[in-house]
């Protein structure tokens, strides 16, 4: 989730190296003896965390190496589970030791065989982590196999001077008390457009928002397909808003989706976690184009979350110990945790240290946002976080939904179409969902 950033995400990369800190390197001694850490990620966000916060424990005989690949149709995962599959015959050096996984996936690998219990590992301190995060890497039967050092509830990030042009301002609590509905995103959408905006960059940008408001899963108990009435209510909100041109209709991540976050960008909002301000927002935090300081957050017409990124222990790794204090050091040492939030703006997930920012303003400030304190904001919406109606089918389904119908809304075919390819898509991706 978080997260399939195709500026920033190397193809099917394999970097090898040892990471030594800045000064003194800080080693400890873990007992298991493996030489090489594997770590399979599907973008570069935790590396650069990694590098930063934790590469100088790392003992100088150990080497890191980092296995790369997009997310996107499924890539990652593929190359994941060709090299979980081929685990047990692989030498010490080539196992996979950490590999993570987001919220469409999580799911898929935490009720399997190829992930180790994370109590057996050494992590055992859950009393700081939010409880949607332990549930979502808990097998059928309860058992943790894995954490996250994210909390992901997701916000409508808008622009402040569109908001001012717009609403008449761009306080925080009044633009909410004018977005709090769909049916008032929906007339402000109208406004937008009068004023020559977009409400959206993307017929997409609202997906996350809806589906994560579903009360029914994508495939139910009988494995038959099912649209929720979320995901329907999204359909016709955004065949709408393509048809009175409330919005573009490119993909999320696609060029001219995110050339809009460019200072002479016309786009009221756009909607994402701290992560997606923070690491997907590049270009609006560019030096020349960019409108850092001209943003700002509030909840939006429903509460949800989007992405995470949890880490999961590979069964069969060598390096157990040094796997579990990597767990620890990114959800429970306060330090590490403290600087996620404050060098890289990061929500943790980790209540204490979140209540600490969020309670004082000066350190809870984020310059992007224009001072606005996003730990605060964030930290009213976590209660709101559930985590339900989620399958192993989940990433591929969002997708192809997305991805067929835009092929409606650039006009490549009808409605009826897109519908149909979708369906097909299924049957040939999953062929045991029973679609009708």
């Amino acid at each position: 989730m978080k997260k399939r950033v195709i500026a920033l995400l190397l193809v099917a990369v394999m970097a090898m190296g040892m990471f030594a800190g800045c000064g003194k390197k800080e080693e400890k001694n873990f007992s298991d003896g493996g030489k090489v850490l594997n770590i399979y990620a599907w973008n570069e966000e935790f590396k650069g965390f990694f590098e930063k916060y934790y590469a100088s424990k790392i003992p100088s005989d150990v080497k890191v190496n980092w296995i790369i690949n997009v997310s996107d149709n499924g890539l990652y995962q593929q190359k994941l589970d060709d090299a979980l599959a081929a685990q047990a015959n692989a030498s010490a050096d080539d196992k996979v030791d950490i590999f993570l996984a987001e919220a469409d996936f999580i799911t898929k690998y935490a009720d399997s065989n190829a992930t180790v219990d994370v109590k057996a590992l050494g992590v055992t301190d859950f009393s700081n982590m939010y409880n949607y995060t332990v549930q979502a890497a808990s097998d059928s039967k309860g058992v943790v196999k894995g954490v996250s050092f994210q909390c992901c509830p997701s916000a409508l990030i808008y622009r402040r001077s569109i908001a001012k042009d717009v609403l008449g301002t761009d306080d925080p609590a009044k633009v909410q008390e004018a977005l709090n509905s769909w049916s008032k995103f929906e007339s402000v959408a109208a406004t937008a457009k009068e004023k020559g905006y977009y409400m959206t960059a993307s017929f997409a940008s609202t997906f996350r928002v809806f589906s994560n408001n579903c009360t029914s899963a994508w495939v139910n108990g009988n494995k038959e397909l099912v649209f929720d009435k979320a995901i329907n209510d999204w359909i016709a909100q955004t065949d709408m808003f393509v048809e009175k041109q409330y919005t573009l209709k490119d993909g999320i991540w696609d060029d001219p989706t995110t050339d809009q976050m460019y200072k002479d960008g016309k786009t009221f909002c756009f909607f994402g976690p701290a992560w997606y301000f923070n690491f997907s927002m590049t270009k609006a935090q560019d030096a020349e184009k960019g409108c850092s300081g001209d943003w700002a957050i509030c909840q939006g017409p429903q509460a949800h979350f989007w992405g995470g990124t949890w880490i999961l222990g590979a069964a069969g790794t060598d390096n157990a110990t040094l796997v579990a204090d990597i767990m620890n050091a990114f959800t429970n040492d306060k330090d590490i945790v403290s600087k996620l939030v404050e060098n890289e703006g990061q929500y943790p997930n980790n209540k204490a240290v979140a209540a600490t920012y969020a309670a004082d303003d000066t350190k809870g400030a984020v310059a992007f946002l224009g001072g606005q304190n996003a730990t605060a904001v964030f930290a009213a919406m976590t209660d709101n976080i559930k985590w339900e109606n989620h399958t192993k089918y989940d990433q591929l389904l969002n997708e192809g939904l997305q991805n067929k119908l835009q092929e409606f809304y650039k006009g490549s075919v009808s409605k009826e179409k897109a519908m149909e390819n979708f369906k097909t898509y299924i049957k040939e991706t999953y062929p045991e969902i029973v679609v009708k």
